[in-house]
């Protein structure tokens, strides 16, 4: 008996279908299979072992291409979306924990052998469909912030808007900077984007998409801004630029009038080992001319968000 000819293990998910018609026999595939060299990633779909990733988000993405292959109309769409796009969630749980979801045409999507994956089957408009860094489609940014935001609380629908508000706006110009992200005519095309986006869709987000802000830096900010407008605080100015003798400074939340600063921290925040000592330099510089400066945890606002909004409202007498 010969030994079997060797064959290319496949990087990307690949149908049993395609293998056998590209030549490659049952023995074959199952001969890779026990040796553990190739991997069954939902049925009837396979990929080397090596391609497998490491990273819990990256395998979300490779079931979702997976899907993909096994459904052919097949779009990645809402959670799987937000995790290719890297849209922040507004919960503790990331996108790729959620299972794998994808959009298929209407007459589609039925019969799907692995439970784990949810098909959604509607029709999307060409310009919501666009494609992945490894070439399979996806929804759009906009399209697919108005799918994850669509029925959540102003505060959650901010967290996924702003964020693609913000990306949106990376595509309007070679090079970003932070006068683009605070630009109102980029800001108001990334709003525009974001509407077209959601027109048809049942429920909409609108409130969120008017409220919407790429220049709001962070889940945490948005979360702040989302709360403080539900609560009736009086809006603050977002990233303003505060010149001082010591450098110019970008505060998360500014009430100029009232000389009050706000500023939500995280760990993100303090990575660097000077992060801290220098945040703490700021501050004094800033409440050395007069301005009131109050904190609050990222955590805060997401768990106890009426004890940060009385924080904020007692710095501005209210």
């Amino acid at each position: 008996m010969r030994p079997p000819r060797p064959w290319m293990l496949p990087t990307q998910p690949v149908t049993r279908a395609l293998l056998l018609a590209s030549g490659v026999t049952p023995a074959m595939i199952e001969s890779q299979r026990r040796a553990g060299r190739l991997l069954t990633v939902r049925h009837g779909v396979y990929l080397s072992s090596d391609s497998w990733p490491d990273d819990a988000a990256a395998r979300h993405l490779v079931l979702g291409h997976a899907e993909q292959v096994a459904n052919p109309g097949a779009v990645l769409s809402h959670q799987s979306a937000a995790a290719s796009w890297g849209l922040p969630s507004p919960s503790f749980q990331d996108w790729h924990e959620f299972p794998v979801c994808v959009t298929l045409p209407p007459g589609q999507g039925h019969g799907s052998q692995q439970r784990s994956a949810l098909h959604r089957v509607m029709d999307l408009p060409a310009e919501h469909v666009t494609r992945d860094a490894e070439g399979y489609e996806v929804t759009s940014i906009a399209r697919t912030a108005i799918d994850v935001a669509a029925g959540r609380p102003l505060p959650d629908s901010l967290v996924i808007l702003d964020a693609a508000a913000r990306q949106l706006v990376g595509h309007y110009v070679s090079k970003p900077r932070r006068s683009d992200y605070a630009n109102p005519r980029l800001a108001r095309a990334a709003r525009d984007q974001l509407a077209a986006a959601a027109i048809g869709r049942r429920p909409v987000p609108a409130r969120g998409i008017g409220m919407s802000d790429p220049v709001r830096e962070s889940a945490a900010e948005s979360l702040s801004a989302g709360h403080f407008l539900l609560a009736g605080l009086p809006v603050p100015l977002y990233q303003a630029r505060v010149t001082t003798r010591g450098g110019t400074f970008y505060p998360d939340f500014l009430w100029p009038e009232l000389r009050v600063i706000g500023e939500v921290d995280g760990a993100i925040k303090y990575q660097d080992a000077n992060a801290f000592v220098l945040e703490k330099q700021r501050e004094q510089i800033l409440r050395d001319l007069g301005y009131i400066v109050i904190r609050w945890l990222a955590q805060e606002i997401m768990l106890t968000p009426w004890v940060v909004i009385e924080r904020v409202a007692r710095a501005l007498s209210l």
